[in-house]
Order: structure tokens, then C-alpha cells, then sequence
């Protein structure tokens, strides 16, 4: 601070100096013709200009002819512009200004001053030029400000970013942080796909007005890839922040001028986001359409069909089908050395492109969530100094999973594998199909185009049938495991409403929150909503039908992976049958495979009596998995009360408790001389 009070001392030294009156009590009040001759004299913000003028080559000449092409100006309008951005980059002008403006207090250019400056008469068709409709004012590079005073009389203001932008600044325009991102395209690209280039030349083509109808695909991805190959700039806008703008009108006029500013295009998305259904919705995607007005490029995508009164002029319509294997294996690649190049992780250090494809087959995620997700599992590797692996990515996949679902149903992390699992061969070989198909959906539903028309989706629906207890939940937790997805475990009780058509509205919530998620959705007793139809007898009836027909046609579309457990498999309507994809029954463990579930569930260290007599508890007892889990706990707890090993006689006692429990009868053939031990202990 010093040193800035000495350099103050200086100037104010050197002001005086050539200030003929530097004591007038009245400066700063008033412009004398010698203070502005004296003005004029000094030093400008710029190098000297030559005599003969900028030359036709150079940088400042360059950015306005490109303005003056972006936004159609002509040689009147570019005079106005500089005469109204001149105080922005020459501070003599806000003084010279106010001297012409006969009002010191008023140091930009008014619209009468900026037609003197340009030769234009005040009452000639200059005047228009500045009104809302025309080429300075429609496209923000000019704001008229002070509407209560006479036309001549109001105040020219250039906004920030085109002053910016004239004298070489490329970024963003500061008001459109967290609602627009500039897409960089990576280091190495690889040829464009027929997709790529058909939307590249639908954007080329009269207003630019392009819809990516999403079949599965990553159609954001692909618009920034398109652009790019038509040597645009991407801007990638956060459909989400733009509806819940302040004043979106404001917004999407400063989405068009930066769009043509930086000579780009725009790519807005899902449309299911600004909901166009409703009527702010659509108002917002026809002030988007309308602000553009051809000027750029603009591609919206979603899964929604495009409405021809969105709008008024209608888009080339693009099917965004399912990327192949390779393709997403190459974005991850891609991903995964950008992120590790920011993290400080050496290169190649990421998986194989084989490994990749192994360990993200299964997961539908577009170009944000791959390259947020790169980032995540570089981060996990960096903290450990090792190379990114497959555990990391479904991490970090798991982490891109929105919290919507997570309001609707219960979120299970998979915490057991395949060798906990104690089934007969034949339920364990359908439960790898079921792993197998959601690995391989997008290759063979998608890329080979085995599920077409219908309106068909390609989601994955199981239905895991057998008695309480025999581990259909578990089983459809450790195919969550292997696929590195997460459980969601649906409650019926908030599903289910007594209101007539509110229980659909809860499960297409469900089932849209889920078709956007990488994990696996649980219907646990699905019976009491996949009921079967019956004859219509009563309204009641009706309604239940209702909701059984709208359940066929949304399982049919679904584009998850969803698992139906039932006790009774009679129960479920019959049509449902024919959309599943894999029917796994559970049935009730045999002799071995309960010595096996009674190992399991008493691990290793609770302690346990030499005697204690596993394999005839196993061949007595007829009890499922889960039975036999409450056994064990029961039986762990009197252990650890009695301070002993566990023995046969505390792990009889917590079977006849089960028994009780469960209302089956006490049979002297089943418990032996355990029973009369254990009636002693009652």
C-alpha cells in the first residue's frame, strides 16, 4: 500500500503539472472547449494509428467484418456500435461525450449523438436502426436504456461481453456461467460416423433447426461431435438451468448472441427437461427457436417427438440409435486420459480398450456422465497411486446416478457375490442370463436391431418366483453386484393409492426415474400391482384392470433392468408373462443345500462346540434361506449370553423358535430328545 500511495503521489504530481487550472473549485462540473481541446490531445488508449489507417489484415478489422457477417450489419450499424462502445475503451470519450451531450453527468453516447457522429439525419430512417426489431438491438449488441425519455435522448449502452469479444476475448459471456459450457473437442479424433455426419449437414441446411429423437444413443455426444466436424464451436446448455432461470427470456437472448459471437452452435437438451408439454415449457423452446432465427445452428434432442406447435418452423428429425461397443469403449478411453492427465496420473495408465468393454458394457451413459465419471475413477486411482480398474469405473458410474429414484424407492449397495449364493444349478444358470442379456442389450437390441417396432423397449424384466426365504431379494442383489449396478428396492406402500389413477402416476415416475439410472429396480411381492384381471363386476374391478392393461404396455417400454418377486407365481396375469425376458424359480432348499446355507450363515467367527452337529440339523429341519439366516442369529445371540461355544442344543432351540414363529408344527420325529431339552428350558 505504500507503494501504491507513492505511485498516486506521482500522478497527481504530474496531473497539476499540465493542468492550467488545477485549483477551479468548480472541476469536474462543467467542460471547457480548451479542457476538451486538451483532451483531445492527449494520450489514447491505443498505439498510434498510422496514417494510411488499420490495415485490411489486422486483428480488430478481422472481428468486426466477422460481426458484421454473424449478424448481417451493415456499414451505418457498425459506425453506431463503435460510437456507442467507444467510452468502453477510451475513458477521453465518457468526458467528450458529456461535453457533446451539453451534461458532464451524461458519458455514453445518445442516439441523437451517435446519428450526428455518423452523418445520419435525426429524422432520416437512421433513427430506426435502434429499434427493437432491428439488427443492433434484436441481437443484444446494443441496449437502449432510459425508455422514459425522448427517443434522441436516450442512452446507448454496449453490453460487456461484445466489447470483450472485439478486443479478442473468446469466453463465455459471464452471465451465462453454470448455463452454458464450451465443448472441447479432444486432442484425437476419430473419424465421424454416419451419424455425426448426417446431423452435421441437417445443421447446415436453412435455419439449422435440427431434434435428435433419442433411441438409446448419446445424441449430446453427437451433436458436439457434428459441430465440431462442420468446424463449429459446441455449446453445450444445461437444459435444467435454463428452465429454471430467473428470467429465461433475458437467457436465451444471450444464448443466441454468444452462439453467433463465438461462431457457433447450440445444443440443448433433453427437451423432456424445460417439459414442452406445458404451456411455459413450449413458450420457452419457441423463444429458443425464435431468438436463434437461423442465425446458428441449434440441435435439441430428446426421447419426446417433436410438436409442430413448439414452435414455428419444424426441425430435421434425427434417430439417435444405441452407440456400438467400440464406440463407447473409445469415449472412455478418450475420458480416462483426460481425466488422468488433470489428476497426475502417468499415461497409460487406463484400462485396456477389452477391459473397458467388459467393465462398462451393461451401463447406458451419455458424454457427461462418461466424462464426470472419468474423472471420479481417475481420482479414486490417483489416491492410491495405481492405475484405473474396473471397480473404479462402476464407482464412479454409481456416483452419476441421480437422487430422483432414490426419493421413490429404497437404494441397496450390493454387499454380496455369487458365492454366497446357495441355488440349484438351473435357478444359478437363468440368473447369469439375466446378468448376460443387460450386458449385451445394447449390442443386440440396439446395434443388431433384435427387438424392433412396437414401441418396444430394451429394458431387462425377470421375475425371481419361489417361497419366502429363498433368496429371490439376495439374488437380485448379487446380479446388481456383478453388473456393478445399484439395487432399488420399490415400496408398494408409497405406490399403491386408493384414489383412482394415482398409483399409475406413482409407478411412471418409477419407471422414468429408472430408465435414466444404471441399476437395477426390485418389485419385491409384485403380485399386488401385477395381479391378474379379472371379470368387471363393480368399478373396482375396472380400475384394477385399468392399472393391470397400463402396467403390460409400461413394462413392454421400459428401458431398465427390473427384477418381480412373487411367492405366488399363480397370481400374476398371465400376459405378463410373454415381457419377461428370464422366469427364475426358487424352490425350497434340499438337505445338502441347507448344510451349505447353515455354513454360510454362521461364518467363521462365531465360535462353535466340537459337537455342535451341523449335517443332522441340515437333514431334520425343512427351513428356506432366510429360516435358517434367523436361526443362526437367534442361536448366535444365546451364545454370546451363555458366554459358551455354540452348540446343537442353543441351535435346536432357535430352530423350535423359528417353528413357533412361523406356526408349523412341533413334531417329536423332527426335534428328537433336543425337544424335551428345550421345553425343560422354557
Amino acid at each position: 500500500m505504500g507503494r501504491v500511495e507513492q505511485r498516486v503521489r506521482l500522478a497527481v504530481a504530474l496531473r497539476r503539472e499540465t493542468d492550467p487550472e488545477p485549483d477551479d473549485p468548480y472541476r469536474g462540473q462543467y467542460l471547457t472547449a480548451a479542457a476538451a481541446d486538451r483532451i483531445l490531445e492527449s494520450r489514447d488508449a491505443f498505439r498510434p494509428v498510422p496514417a494510411h489507417g488499420a490495415g485490411e489484415d489486422s486483428p480488430e478489422r478481422g472481428r468486426i467484418a466477422a460481426l458484421a457477417e454473424r449478424f448481417g450489419l451493415v456499414a451505418p450499424d457498425l459506425d453506431l456500435l463503435l460510437v456507442a462502445m467507444a467510452p468502453d475503451i477510451d475513458a477521453r470519450f465518457e468526458r467528450l461525450y458529456g461535453y457533446l451531450n451539453d451534461d458532464l453527468t451524461r458519458r455514453r453516447a445518445t442516439i441523437g449523438l451517435a446519428l450526428e457522429l455518423c452523418g445520419l439525419p435525426a429524422a432520416g430512417p437512421g433513427r430506426f436502426r435502434f429499434s427493437p426489431s432491428a439488427p443492433l438491438v434484436a441481437a443484444g449488441l446494443v441496449e437502449v436504456t432510459e425508455a422514459e425519455r425522448p427517443l434522441l435522448s436516450r442512452v446507448l449502452r454496449v453490453p460487456d461481453r461484445i466489447t470483450a469479444h472485439l478486443l479478442g476475448d473468446d469466453g463465455v459471456d459471464g452471465r451465462l456461467h453454470g448455463l452454458v459450457r464450451a465443448a472441447r473437442p479432444p486432442r484425437e479424433r476419430p473419424e465421424p460416423c454416419e451419424a455425426t455426419l448426417r446431423i452435421a449437414a441437417a445443421a447446415g441446411t436453412g435455419s439449422g433447426l435440427v431434434h435428435l429423437l433419442d433411441r438409446g444413443g448419446d445424441p449430446g455426444g453427437l451433436a458436439a461431435d457434428a459441430l465440431v466436424t462442420a468446424g463449429l464451436h459446441p455449446l453445450v446448455v444445461d437444459a435444467a438451468g435454463l428452465a429454471a432461470a430467473p428470467e429465461p427470456a433475458t437467457a436465451v437472448r444471450l444464448l443466441a448472441t454468444e452462439a453467433r459471437l463465438s461462431g457457433g452452435g447450440l445444443v440443448v437438451g433433453p427437451l423432456e427437461t424445460l417439459a414442452p408439454e406445458q404451456p411455459k415449457g413450449a413458450a420457452l423452446v419457441g423463444a429458443l427457436c425464435a431468438a436463434v432465427g437461423g442465425g446458428s445452428p441449434l440441435i435439441l434432442y430428446g426421447k419426446k417427438n417433436w410438436d409442430p406447435l413448439w414452435a414455428g418452423d419444424s426441425p430435421v428429425a434425427v434417430p439417435v440409435p444405441s452407440p456400438d461397443p467400440s464406440d463407447a469403449a473409445r469415449r472412455w478411453r478418450h475420458a480416462l486420459t483426460g481425466a488422468g492427465a488433470r489428476t497426475g496420473l502417468a499415461a497409460g495408465t487406463a484400462t485396456a480398450d477389452a477391459d473397458l468393454a467388459d467393465a462398462t458394457r451393461a451401463y447406458r451413459l451419455d458424454s457427461g456422465q462418461i466424462r464426470r465419471a472419468a474423472a471420479v475413477a481417475s481420482r479414486l486411482a490417483a489416491l492410491e497411486g495405481r492405475p484405473v480398474v474396473a471397480g473404479d469405473l462402476r464407482t464412479a458410474v454409481r456416483a452419476q446416478n441421480g437422487a430422483g429414484l432414490a426419493r421413490l424407492a429404497r437404494r441397496i449397495e450390493p454387499a454380496v457375490g455369487w458365492d454366497d449364493l446357495v441355488l440349484p444349478p438351473s435357478t444359478r444358470r437363468q440368473l447369469s442370463d439375466l446378468a448376460l442379456r443387460a450386458r449385451h442389450r445394447e449390442q443386440v437390441l440396439g446395434q443388431w436391431r433384435m427387438r424392433p417396432g412396437g414401441g418396444r423397449g430394451r429394458g431387462i424384466v425377470a421375475l425371481f418366483a419361489g417361497e419366502s426365504g429363498t433368496g429371490k431379494t439376495m439374488s437380485a442383489e448379487v446380479v446388481a453386484a456383478d453388473l456393478g449396478m445399484e439395487l432399488y428396492v420399490v415400496d408398494l406402500s408409497s405406490v399403491v393409492d386408493k384414489y383412482v389413477g394415482e398409483t399409475e402416476k406413482n409407478l411412471e415416475r418409477i419407471f422414468a426415474e429408472a430408465s435414466d439410472v444404471n441399476a437395477v429396480l426390485l418389485f419385491d411381492e409384485a403380485d399386488a400391482v401385477f395381479g391378474k384381471r379379472s371379470q368387471v363386476k363393480d368399478a373396482q374391478d375396472r380400475h384394477a384392470n385399468v392399472e393391470s392393461a397400463y402396467l403390460l404396455q409400461r413394462v413392454e417400454s421400459f428401458d431398465g433392468i427390473a427384477v418381480l418377486t412373487t411367492n405366488l407365481r399363480a397370481n400374476l396375469d398371465e400376459a405378463f408373462t410373454r415381457r419377461l425376458d428370464v422366469v427364475a424359480d426358487f424352490p425350497v432348499p434340499d438337505a445338502q443345500q441347507r448344510l451349505a446355507l447353515w455354513e454360510r450363515c454362521l461364518g467363521t467367527e462365531v465360535p462353535r462346540d466340537p459337537g455342535l452337529d451341523l449335517p443332522t440339523c441340515a437333514e431334520r429341519f425343512e427351513l428356506t434361506g432366510g429360516s435358517i439366516r434367523a436361526c443362526a442369529v437367534t442361536a448366535a445371540y444365546q451364545a454370546a449370553e451363555s458366554g459358551r461355544p455354540l452348540d446343537t442344543e442353543q441351535l435346536v432351540a432357535a430352530v423350535l423358535a423359528e417353528y413357533r414363529k412361523l406356526g408349523r408344527l412341533v413334531l417329536d420325529s423332527e426335534f428328537g430328545p433336543w425337544l424335551e431339552r428345550a421345553r425343560r428350558r422354557d
